[in-house]
């Protein structure tokens, strides 16, 4: 995989994960919703910073879908803390291919957003995995 083809699976996560936290947002509870606002700042961050990325490296940035399915209904708050967990697994799955595909400052900054996805889950879920971003390739 290309380093922009990598580059383009990361910023249709990002988008996916924006439009995510945005149901996270209406579902979550007051005692959460700052974490959720957090997290979804983070990511409107990483997608902006990809869009440039990917033209530096000769793309055109993909755009956001109009909406996106989710990988289960998201009735309460219980499944927007899940929803959470499993929209920053898929964003580390895509980082930790960025960080195959890329070296110097692409390479470090998509380990560093590789971290915080794998932080973010942590505590949405409240328990770990062994190697972030991997099992989510398996």
């Amino acid at each position: 995989m290309s380093a922009l083809d990598a580059a383009q699976a990361a910023l249709a996560a990002e988008h996916a994960a924006v439009y995510g936290y945005g149901v996270v947002g209406g579902r979550i509870g007051a005692e959460r919703r700052a974490e959720a606002t957090s997290a979804y700042e983070a990511h409107r961050a990483r997608r902006d910073g990809l869009r440039r990325t990917v033209r530096d490296l000769g793309g055109e940035p993909a755009a956001a879908a109009a909406g996106y399915e989710l990988p289960f209904p998201v009735p309460d708050t219980a499944a927007a803390v899940r929803l959470a967990a499993v929209l920053e697994d898929r964003v580390a799955g895509v980082y930790s291919d960025l960080v195959r595909a890329s070296e110097g400052t692409l390479r470090r900054d998509a380990a560093a957003a590789l971290r915080e996805a794998a932080v973010r889950a942590v505590r949405w879920r409240g328990t770990d995995v062994t190697f972030p971003g991997l099992a989510e390739r398996v």
